[in-house]
């Protein structure tokens, strides 16, 4: 009967070896021995070694000091067992002796739902007493006295992105606003975010949907929160980026002649600081195309009507 081992074992071990069975293990004809490593737990040369091993030279048994040697998590370890099995070979614990892999799983398995319970009580109960749920806390807020506080240093920049957005309409302006005036550069997702989740208005929001009112100091106030939300329910039917234009008829215009929308353009004549502003019909079929319209000409005619 071919025997051989297998160990896995912590950089900084100190248990001696009879604790481990060594009066099994001096059966063993080879003992392969892994070294953890903090930076890389799944770096397992040896172990990859005695694979290849026992599918060039199969041996009866493989010893371990327990099933957990073989992987960091259920699903791995009964795919190292199933693989050495696979090849020939019984796995053997030191520990227990032989024992059904099923009720190593089973028992880990529960341990986990267990855990997963755990968690979910601590949470309902850390609901209950309305304290913010795990994790970092958003930005503009910081943890202390058991809930979200204001975070002074930060909480500036939120609020200059609502004043601006209720100022302008404009909530990609106002991420270029808070981007040249503050040095804070954010996306616009982020920027809607910031508007709408809430946590800024004084709520608690936790993974389930539900929402806690009036837990915290808030950024946004009730009356600014529905002018925001007024706001975007206006700017939802333009396109994407008519909203955050520059100019107020970005997207908004199109060619009577050719049913084309219209696009600005920038000319600047040469050696002259002055710009003009044109629309042009983008995609124009007709030929020739169809000619550019003074911007603040087609502006103030609009404005007229």
């Amino acid at each position: 009967m071919r025997v051989v081992a297998y160990r896995y074992r912590n950089y900084d071990s100190t248990i001696p070896s009879d604790a481990l069975g060594e009066e099994m293990l001096a059966a063993a004809e080879r003992v392969y021995t892994d070294v953890a490593l903090p930076t890389e737990p799944g770096y397992r040369p040896e172990r990859d070694r005695l694979l290849a091993d026992l599918q060039a030279h199969p041996a009866d048994r493989v010893l371990v000091d327990n099933f957990a040697t073989l992987g960091n998590d259920p699903a791995e370890i009964r795919h190292w067992v199933e693989a050495i099995e696979s090849a020939g070979a019984e796995v053997v614990t030191v520990e227990r002796g032989a024992i059904a892999l099923d009720s190593i799983l089973q028992g880990a398995a529960l341990s986990t739902e267990q855990r997963c319970r755990r968690l979910r009580e601590g949470h309902a109960r850390s609901r209950l007493q309305a304290l913010p749920p795990p994790g970092k806390a958003p930005y503009g807020y910081r943890r202390g006295q058991g809930r979200y506080l204001i975070d002074r240093a930060t909480a500036p920049v939120v609020t200059a992105l609502v004043n601006e957005f209720l100022l302008y309409g404009s909530l990609r302006g106002a991420v270029r606003f808070i981007e040249g005036k503050l040095g804070k550069r954010i996306s616009v997702s982020t920027g809607r975010r910031w508007l709408t989740h809430p946590v800024y208005r004084g709520d608690l929001q936790y993974q389930d949907g539900s929402i806690l009112r009036d837990t915290h100091a808030a950024i946004i106030s009730r009356d600014e929160a529905a002018q925001i939300d007024r706001l975007l329910r206006r700017n939802r039917p333009l396109p994407p980026r008519t909203a955050g234009a520059p100019r107020s008829l970005a997207g908004l215009v199109t060619c009577q002649e050719c049913s084309q929308p219209l696009t600005i353009s920038k000319t600047a004549p040469r050696g002259q600081a002055k710009t003009y502003l044109y629309l042009r019909p983008s995609g124009c079929p007709k030929a020739p195309r169809c000619s550019a319209i003074p911007y603040d000409d087609a502006l103030n005619r609009i404005v007229d009507r």
